[in-house]
């Protein structure tokens, strides 16, 4: 097999910057004309690489303006090293390793060059570049002229001058790299865009490479990740804040977001090369759309409610679920407390007057929230806080959960559902949307409220009745109503709205767009929290948090490799794992463990390179669902 070359590139390759536009920099601190130097070398730099100058020419402009000296030198050193590519950092074992197939071939200068790449293993007789020329002062005075990269396709020149024997796979971001490609002296070139993407550059790419992993993983080569971050596919729907889609794009992922839900056809066909799925409340991820989804790791919903999603079909499938529990909760507290105030002055009636030119200033029917009896259904993450708040307002407080909830405040718990109805001048639901709880509101238990109460619901469509909601609103029993979730949802905001309650005679009536947790603090919040979760997971196989998978919280890796393996919750799985290692001789430095009534989760560190034999054994384990290798 013959031999394989990799020749890197230097600026805006190996590191994210081009170094004499920091030397630049570091050589006019402080002076009037600095951004305006900056500004012309810059501008060549970019000229020469993408093959708009001479790069004799170039350089040779570059370095007159520079007016730099060995101390300059030695500085750019000192903030190269904190410059070097995420990915080259990574895989700084990768380059240690293969030192001995590793060039540097750049147009740059060896003088700061050096110090750099050889902290990570290369070879000094292995970097090839330009060295500066000093005056007796140690003022740059210029570059030796005889150094073929000095030259007009220089890089060309010089690899005419190596003759390596073997393949060559030239890395780069600039297209005197891909002149090399271009000259028949490699046998690909990769177009390196993590940290600058040149069309010029790209389109003359045999493959473009965001990061180094994607080199190494199409050469089947070591590297920090078990997979390219760039290849691993997110689909965020339903216009997730931009904030999301920005996060998981730094962190190296393929990221596409489309503003609107996708019904179960077009979600079942769109999902078959999907890695992670972003949802918020109206994708419905049904066991059908799952049958597809053969690469799918895990869901993040950007949202508290992952009743649209079949957690037990994703459980099935090894998938991972997380949400928002808490992102947006004082943004649906506040919602509620507003529309309670509105709801008891009889607001939604007068403003509704108004409208029609009807002036009717009266305090008839208009009443303050203090004194009053506030009735909440689920003292959950959001119920609890509306009880706080409320309370500060001077309300009396009482609530109903099927789970024993520890009251907060002068808040009472009362024993039934009806108990709180009879009792209360406001009722407001703050339920999940579980199955069992559909129509956990019909005309039995509005019936069981007061005459002229208050009804709020924020929680989810499916649990009241609205038919039996818009009786009692057309019939008097109830003063009023604030909805914001309905059985039934557009799936974005180009279909029509529908429902019964848009016929009611009842004027007292708020009708929202599922907009409780639509704030932009609050989508911000979920923009940053439910990334991090997916990313955590990614990255360590953390689960914490996670509604559908047991909980692991997990220590860093560190001189380690960590085996993630998923499986039907059965007795035995844990020896056949150590069984399979054992007999490979492999060691285990770290080991974690944790079922519920379905799955298993099993984390391995081990010490040792391992063959991919070992891989088809864990994976061929009985009852497995998935197996997956962080590195």
């Amino acid at each position: 097999m013959s031999k394989k070359y990799f020749v890197i590139d230097f600026d805006s390759t190996f590191t994210k910057v081009e170094a004499l536009d920091i030397l630049c920099e570091i050589a006019y601190e402080g002076q009037n004309n600095k951004d305006e130097v900056a500004h012309k070398i810059k501008s060549i730099t970019d000229d020469a690489m993408e093959g708009r100058l001479s790069f004799r020419e170039a350089l040779q402009s570059r370095v007159d303006l520079l007016n730099a000296d060995k101390g300059h030198v030695n500085e750019l050193i000192k903030r190269l090293r904190n410059q070097v590519s995420e990915s080259v950092k990574r895989n700084k074992q990768f380059f240690k390793d293969y030192s001995s197939d590793l060039l540097i071939i750049s147009s740059g200068f060896k003088d700061f060059i050096e110090p750099i790449v050889t902290e990570y293993g290369i070879k000094p007789e292995n970097v090839y570049a330009n060295t500066f020329e000093y005056d007796d002062q140690g003022r740059i005075s210029g570059f030796d002229a005889q150094n073929p990269l000095s030259e007009h396709e220089g890089k060309v020149k010089l690899m005419k001058q190596l003759k390596l024997d073997g393949d060559v796979y030239v890395i780069g971001d600039g297209y005197t790299d891909f002149e090399i490609r271009k000259a028949g002296l490699a046998s690909k070139f990769y177009a390196f865009t993590e940290n600058i993407e040149r069309s010029i550059v790209t389109e003359n790419a045999d493959h473009i490479a965001p990061n180094f992993e994607e080199i190494l993983f199409t050469h089947n080569l070591p590297m920090a990740t078990s997979y390219p971050k760039n290849r691993i596919k997110v689909l965020l729907l339903e216009n997730i804040h931009a904030d999301a889609k920005a996060k998981l794009e730094k962190e190296g992922y393929n990221v596409e977001l489309l503003k609107g839900a996708l019904d179960e056809e077009e979600l079942a066909e769109k999902i078959k090369d999907v890695h992670i799925l972003g949802i918020r409340s109206k994708t419905q991820l049904t066991r059908k759309v799952l049958e597809n989804a053969n690469r799918l790791m895990l869901v993040g919903a950007f949202c508290i409610g992952t009743n649209q999603i079949d957690l037990e079909a994703c459980q099935e499938k090894g998938v991972a679920v997380f949400n928002a529990p808490y992102s947006n909760t004082r943004s649906v507290v506040e919602l509620a407390i507003g529309e309670i105030i509105l709801l008891m002055r009889n607001i939604p009636q007068r403003m509704r007057e108004m409208d029609k030119g009807q002036w009717s200033k009266s305090a008839a029917n208009a009443q303050e929230v203090r004194g009053k009896n506030l009735g909440i259904v689920g003292y959950g993450n959001i119920g609890a806080q509306v009880s706080i708040i409320a309370e500060m307002m001077g309300m009396n407080v009482f609530y109903y959960d099927i789970v024993e909830k520890l009251a907060l405040g002068n808040a009472t718990k009362v024993s039934s559902l009806q108990e709180l109805l009879e009792l209360s001048d406001i009722v407001t639901l703050h339920i999940d949307g579980r199955p069992e709880n559909n129509n956990t509101f019909g005309a039995q238990e509005f019936s069981w409220m007061k005459e002229g109460a208050i009804f709020v619901n924020l929680a989810r469509g499916p649990v009241v009745d609205i038919d039996a909601l818009k009786e009692v609103l057309d019939n008097g029993k109830l003063r009023g109503a604030a909805v914001d979730v309905f059985p039934v949802e557009p799936k974005n905001n180009k279909e029509k709205f529908d429902s019964a309650l848009n016929e009611t005679e009842n004027r007292n009536l708020i009708l929202t767009p599922h907009i409780g947790g639509s704030t932009e603090e609050a989508q911000v919040n979920i923009a940053d929290f439910v990334p991090s979760k997916m990313i955590e997971y990614v990255n360590t196989g953390s689960t914490f948090n996670s509604v559908n998978f047991p909980n692991l919280q997990l220590p860093q890796l560190e001189n380690a490799h960590r085996l993630l393996h998923i499986h039907k919750n059965v007795s035995g799985i844990l020896a056949k794992i150590n069984n399979v290692l054992a007999n490979h001789n492999i060691n285990i430095v770290g080991q974690y463990l944790k079922t519920n009534e379905k799955i298993g989760y099993v984390i391995t560190d081990i010490d040792k390179a391992y063959g991919r034999e070992v891989i088809e054994e864990l994976k061929a384990i009985d009852d497995t669902i998935k197996f997956r290798v962080l590195y």
